[in-house]
């Protein structure tokens, strides 16, 4: 896609505002890298006259999922990106990503700073943000994902999840938790989508054992070897019959054109944040599309700020495959927006109204902040 249709007078960013957010569990998450039982995140709002548009940081506290932080992403936002673009006018969002793109990586930082954006920009043309990114519908297929522990417990959470309709029960998975896991849930559910995640936990040394999940009918596997290697998920595809998604792989449109050119991934899971913002997000969309390869939405344990991004990019046509975008009320007893962002029978309603289409629960939200910045051009 070219730069976004609508046009209108440029906006100039007058202001901002930059949160450090707490959000606890309702109950604790554990993937092959560790336990979170909170989640904390920046939180940033951009201002143009009376409108504001917000975005949250995906990064975590410690560079367990990828190299960034939040210390790291709070530092650069407050002296360096936000900087940059306060007080300057831009047309649309594409200009606002191109300024930033000469900084490398920092990737998450950087999608902060351009999805809030883009939320601005949608609620200026008074337009979802689903319209703006090229997507349409009302709601969008929803899958689940489902942490590590006792398998017992596993099969009566996938029970629980198939009977609420959820599209597709997401496993996760580390070694010693993952043949006896499947065994028993598909012994349990032979009919369900499945898939595993594995957060990089394996090594081509493992094959053998990666490949007896061949035996369980999965959609796919996520993201098996490790989170810089597109070259050795190439080389596990063709050992393997079920389909590869990458995930930590997938950072810039260049790592998926590699991963697509050498068939290191089959699927494709776009986490917004993690690619930079909604312009790289879409490019990645589209290549893929070209490709004739689906991909699904990753989630982050976004709030509700994040979360309505997930679900407005997901409206996007190549988004076949049911995505992380499940009800806010799995992971929180209460969300920092007013919105109810919840399923209904395994598909999530694209909130409506201009941009994202959720509001900031402002009293909740100063209960749950951490660090309050001001910044002005």
């Amino acid at each position: 896609m070219s730069d976004s249709a609508p046009t209108k007078a440029p906006l100039r960013i007058d202001g901002a505002v930059l949160r450090l957010v707490r959000l606890p569990l309702v109950t604790p998450f554990t993937i092959a890298t560790g336990t979170m039982t909170e989640k904390v995140f920046p939180l940033l709002t951009l201002r143009s006259g009376g409108l504001e548009g917000h975005a949250e940081g995906v990064m975590d506290p410690l560079p367990d999922y990828l190299e960034e932080t939040v210390a790291g992403a709070m530092d650069l936002l407050e002296k360096v990106l936000l900087p940059q673009v306060l007080g300057k006018t831009y047309a649309n969002p594409e200009t606002l990503a191109r300024q930033m793109a000469p900084w490398r990586a920092n990737h998450m930082a950087k999608a902060t700073v351009e999805m809030a954006f883009w939320d601005l920009w949608a609620r200026s043309l008074n337009l979802p943000l689903q319209t703006v990114l090229g997507g349409e519908g009302d709601a969008i297929d929803v899958g689940v994902s489902l942490g590590i522990g006792p398998v017992a417990g596993t099969v009566d959470r996938v029970a629980a999840h198939v009977a609420q309709g959820y599209k597709r029960i997401k496993l996760k998975v580390r070694p010693g938790h993952d043949i006896g896991l499947l065994q028993a849930v598909r012994r349990e559910f032979p009919h369900a989508h499945l898939t595993v995640d594995a957060n990089c936990c394996y090594t081509l040394s493992d094959t053998a054992l990666i490949r007896q999940m061949d035996d369980f009918d999965l959609d796919y596997i996520e993201q098996p070897l490790a989170w810089d290697d597109i070259h050795d998920h190439a080389t596990l595809q063709q050992r393997i019959r079920t389909p590869l998604c990458l995930d930590e792989c997938i950072r810039t449109v260049e790592h998926a054109r590699k991963a697509l050119q050498t068939d290191a991934a089959r699927v494709i899971n776009i986490k917004v944040g993690r690619s930079g913002g909604h312009a790289a997000a879409r490019q990645i969309h589209d290549l893929s599309q070209a490709f004739q390869v689906p991909v699904w939405c990753g989630g982050m344990l976004e709030s509700g700020i994040g979360r309505a991004h997930n679900i407005h990019l997901s409206t996007l046509p190549n988004f076949t495959k049911p995505g992380d975008t499940s009800s806010a009320s799995r992971y929180f007893t209460r969300d920092i927006v007013e919105e109810k962002l919840e399923t209904v029978d395994g598909r999530m309603p694209v909130p409506k109204g201009a941009g994202t289409g959720v509001t900031l629960d402002h009293d909740y939200l100063a209960r749950a902040t951490l660090s309050h910045q001001e910044l002005q051009p």
